[in-house]
């Protein structure tokens, strides 16, 4: 019997992760029935072309799509094929549709939207579209409301209430090629997820509007098994564990790290972890975790000013990112802090928070590293759309929601003065408490001084080193 072609497109992104979420979807397919390709727009020199080639007598593209970059590429690439390959169905799913479904089908000229988790949702519209069930407009034809499957009046929007990830298969790394994702990361570093879904109530995420605050995890012998096959297949050397919250449950991350050291397997990998988690692990199962390779964990603690973290229901307290933070520096496991500023009315005293626990934290020592970004209004949370009701403009099409990533400097939050800080700054810890390096050490001591002292007038120094950056590339 002849197989269906199906392909799955994702779209170029300044980062090159393995593309986990078109991965799970593609594993979860019948492959006895389905013959699936999938394209990476960022390994390609012309995305384009290449998708048009992938697609002839295709009969479904599924594309997966983030707010922001992706999407205009995305878009680009949707109306190539719907130009070129009529009878090709086109489906969007991922963060952006989830949010906007109906939007998203208006607008892109898309057969269908999936909402939320994909595996089953994606293969139910596959299967539609090979029995040839669509109506007039091209689209699933199914009138009325169908409760189970969430579908609306056309059938155009798919959503299947959340599985337990572990009653989808193992993910396929043979649709990608993962030689080349080691290249571009310049280290041999496998992407893999163990959990989907976040429990927590952050306003300024989205995890909460798409999942439900819903969350399931791969069992621990499973994680073990599917890594030592990778492992064995592919040989790296690191994993990137791409969990929201890996260490949600510490029972089944110490079991995770047990099965990792029972199996012989000589990797370092790299999770998330909350601050409040790592203040409540017990140092045996960070221990059994050091053994096992963990070599670096990311928290994300938002803001240094308790206020704030109160406003933006992060229900964690800044004390327990340093308790965190000193349980690590003992069991030699860096850690990388995520740090927002310019929120909405937010005071000057609360960036100044930000900046001195960012200062804090690097003063533990050069495995101590802190990545502060600009606050910027996605869609689907609480933050955003208070700041609607509260009449900001946000963007209204699809090409808008494409810029927001573009450029900071027209963010009414963040006016000069306050950008010429954080920049200065930023600049000045990154190099005051970098790894030691004779060359460097006037100027650390002087980044130091800076940083201490909140002096960034006349940045001479970043202003010496950008030029040398530029005369070398």
């Amino acid at each position: 019997m002849r197989k269906h072609h199906i392909v799955l497109y994702n779209p170029r992104a300044p980062f090159f992760t393995m593309p986990l979420a078109l991965i799970a979807v593609g594993s979860a397919l019948d492959r006895s029935r389905y013959e699936v390709t999938l394209v990476d727009g960022r390994l390609e020199p012309d995305p384009v072309a290449r998708v048009l080639d992938a697609t002839d007598g295709a009969l479904c593209l599924g594309v997966s799509v983030l707010t922001g970059i992706p999407i205009r590429d995305a878009l680009g690439v949707t109306r190539a094929v719907r130009a070129r390959h009529p009878r090709c169905r086109i489906v969007w799913g991922g963060w952006h549709p989830s949010l906007f479904p109906r939007e998203t089908l208006n607008e892109a000229g898309v057969d269908a939207v999936v909402v939320g988790q994909g595996e089953e949702a994606f293969a139910d519209l596959v299967e539609r579209f090979a029995a040839g069930r669509t109506g007039q407009d091209g689209r699933d034809g199914q009138e009325g409301e169908d409760g189970e499957n969430g579908r609306d009046a056309t059938g155009a929007i798919a959503r299947r209430p959340a599985r337990d990830i572990n009653d989808f298969p193992e993910h396929d790394y043979g649709l990608i090629a993962v030689e080349r994702y080691f290249a571009l990361k310049r280290e041999r570093q496998l992407d893999y997820t163990t959990s989907q879904g976040c429990r927590f109530r952050c306003t300024f995420c989205a995890d909460p509007t798409v999942y439900g605050r819903a969350w399931s995890g791969l069992e621990p012998a499973r994680v073990a098994t599917e890594l030592d096959r990778l492992w064995h297949r592919h040989h790296f050397t690191d994993v990137g564990f791409q969990d929201e919250t890996f260490f949600t449950h510490a029972n089944r991350v110490g079991a995770i790290a047990e099965e990792i050291l029972g199996r012989d397997l000589h990797f370092t990998w790299m999770a998330t972890m909350r601050g409040d988690q790592g203040a409540r692990l017990d140092e045996h199962v960070l221990l059994a975790c050091r053994h096992a390779g963990l070599r670096r964990v990311m928290i994300g603690l938002e803001s240094g000013s308790q206020q704030m973290l109160d406003w933006m229901k992060k229900d964690l307290k800044v004390e327990q990112v340093f308790v965190t933070a000193e349980k690590c520096r003992r069991h030699g496991i860096a850690v990388l802090c995520n740090l927002i500023v310019g929120f909405p009315d937010e005071p000057p005293e609360s960036v100044a928070a930000t900046l001195d626990a960012a200062k804090a934290l690097r003063a533990l020592g050069p495995d101590f590293q802190v990545a502060l970004f600009y606050y910027r209004p996605y869609p689907g949370t609480p933050i955003t759309d208070a700041l609607a009701r509260r009449g900001h403009p946000l963007p209204r099409s699809l090409d808008e929601w494409a810029a927001i990533e573009e450029s900071t400097s027209h963010s009414p939050w963040v006016d000069a003065g306050k950008r010429a800080l954080i920049d200065r700054f930023s600049f000045y810890q990154r190099i005051g408490w970098a790894r030691p390096d004779a060359w460097r050490v006037p100027l650390q001591a002087i980044a130091r001084w800076r940083c201490r002292r909140d002096v960034y007038a006349f940045p001479i120094e970043k202003t010496i080193v950008e030029w040398v950056r530029q005369v070398r590339a």
